[in-house]
């Protein structure tokens, strides 16, 4: 567990109060203020991206009320510690560069679609398949949402025809309208001499 806790491991990725009380004291006798895990990494091959360094030196020190992270030594935060981490392959969603006690057994006792089912989450496909579904479950969204706003968009399309064809039929009266009124009134004046 303090490995996965220094790596930001999802279990220990943001941790409740009681959580870091657990983490620094079991059991009894006097809790500890704050507790660390510092890993070191043989960076020879260059896996992560640090410039003249053989070694990358990761550091989270836990307290009752906050989380520290170093990285060389020097102060870092959470978000530079995954980017980090994350360029090196060392991904939240795929947890599996750690293998823990017992899972090793547990493997050797998978049938074997449960195997394959690990193979293609280490393998990172099935966060493939989980992001290619939601696509597909959102482009579907969309679809629907597009024949919505073509039903809406036919909708008032007829809607103007008609308002076309009243304005057409308004204009018709109030010329009709203007010309009675013209004819009365040239009547009332013929009446009036």
């Amino acid at each position: 567990d303090a490995v996965q806790f220094a790596l930001l491991s999802p279990k220990f990725y943001s941790l409740r109060t009681e959580e870091r009380q657990a983490l620094l004291h079991e059991g009894s006798g006097q809790a500890a203020v704050n507790a660390f895990v510092e890993v070191v990494f043989d960076n020879s091959d260059n896996r992560f991206s640090m410039e003249n360094s053989d070694e990358v030196v990761l550091r989270r020190t836990v307290g009752h009320k906050k989380d520290e992270f170093f990285l060389q030594r020097k102060r870092a935060n959470k978000t530079e510690i995954m980017s980090l981490l994350e360029g090196a392959g060392f991904s939240k969603s795929n947890p599996y560069f750690i293998v823990q006690q017992g899972k090793v057994n547990a493997l050797c006792t998978m049938s074997d679609g449960e195997r394959l089912q690990l193979l293609k989450e280490v393998a990172g496909t099935t966060v493939y398949d989980e992001k290619k579904a939601e696509s597909l479950a959102k482009m579907e969204e969309n679809r629907s949402s597009i024949d919505k706003i073509h039903d809406i968009l036919s909708d008032i399309e007829g809607r103007l025809d008609e308002l076309r064809g009243e304005k057409e039929e308004l204009t018709r009266y109030q010329k009709l309208d203007r010309e009675r009124r013209a004819v009365e009134y040239t009547l009332y004046d013929k009446e009036l001499r």
